[in-house]
């Protein structure tokens, strides 16, 4: 670990090390893109797992994995989760949900344990997802990451705009 952790790049350490799934941290200074980060980490930008998450209802949260590459596409996550109407918190209440900040959470030693949707372009791959911490990140196995955390998979994406 970094000399001095914080506490969500601890506790999800922790949670990866009680999964039980192999994985790799790296960890390394601040990035500025996407490109940056997939270079830092030695994977390419589809590579990386951003973790977002999403507002269903009042108190109901979920996390949708989401390739760097890609965005979430609102009618296909819409239509599988039989909604009408999604939206993505602010920072600090996706903070008080995951006890994450904005670009360091990760599924992985969240305050709640909330469903998982990852898109179908997560399995069958390497992955580095986010480690709790700014440049902190950890790869696995995709696969991994759906069986872990009990991960629903489908389409829900698209490809990133710009």
């Amino acid at each position: 670990m970094a000399e001095h952790p914080t506490d969500g790049e601890r506790r999800a350490l922790a949670a990866l090390e009680t999964s039980g799934v192999p994985f790799e941290i790296t960890r390394h200074g601040p990035v500025s893109s996407l490109a940056e980060a997939a270079e830092a980490r030695g994977v390419q930008p589809a590579d990386i797992v951003k973790t977002i998450v999403v507002r269903r209802g009042d108190e109901d949260y979920l996390f949708v994995l989401v390739p760097g590459d890609r965005a979430i596409s609102w009618p296909k996550l819409r239509a599988l989760l039989g909604v009408s109407r999604l939206s993505m918190p602010d920072a600090g209440t996706a903070r008080d949900v995951t006890g994450y900040e904005r670009g360091t959470i990760t599924p992985f030693g969240s305050l709640r344990d909330l469903p998982v949707v990852a898109d179908s372009r997560v399995p069958g791959r390497p992955v580095s997802i986010g480690g709790g911490a700014h440049g902190v990140a950890a790869t696995l196995a995709g696969d991994d990451v759906v069986r872990a955390l009990g991960a629903t998979v489908s389409d829900v994406t698209e490809p990133a705009q710009g």
